[in-house]
């Protein structure tokens, strides 16, 4: 179980903050179940969480794990669907989104990064995923480095220059 105050992977999407653990604050809800309240660290609103529930949660990485993570991004593999249909590409990065790992979006990014620049026009689709994929990774990064978000993609790209 997790505390007040602890951050965690969400799902989806990316950094939370406990900020509650109670029932739901909502007419009609049970008072005898409790619910993670959490606030995202990367844009607004709330998620309600069973603290029982079976969605994914995970605590983030500490800051060794961020710095091994760092160390092996050159050599992550790019994430490359072959298949150039819409749907089958937004399928593929949505499979890929659900490893709920760092490796996993370095891979997104990568892959996107590569897809895009040997294209002559960019994808809106595939810019937006790569955001978010970016978001996610650079928003557990940020926290497990004890850095401000905006940091992040600079002192990656040092690190693996300097390496």
């Amino acid at each position: 179980m997790f505390e007040i105050g602890d951050k965690i992977i969400y799902g989806e999407n990316g950094v939370c903050i406990v900020e509650k653990i109670a029932p739901l604050d909502i007419t009609g809800a049970s008072k005898d179940k409790l619910y993670y309240y959490l606030r995202p660290l990367i844009g607004t609103g709330q998620y309600f969480a069973p603290v029982d529930g079976g969605a994914f949660m995970r605590p983030v990485m500490s800051r060794e794990e961020a710095e091994s993570l760092i160390a092996a991004i050159p050599g992550i593999e790019p994430a490359v669907c072959h298949d150039n249909r819409f749907n089958h590409v937004d399928a593929f990065y949505k499979e890929l989104f659900k490893l709920h790992t760092c490796e996993a979006l370095v891979s997104i990014v990568k892959g996107l990064q590569s897809r895009m620049s040997s294209r002559k026009s960019k994808s809106s689709r595939a810019e937006a995923t790569m955001r978010r994929a970016k978001d996610m990774l650079h928003g557990e990064l940020s926290v497990a480095l004890e850095m401000q978000i905006d940091d992040v993609e600079r002192y990656i790209q040092e690190k693996i220059q300097s390496e």
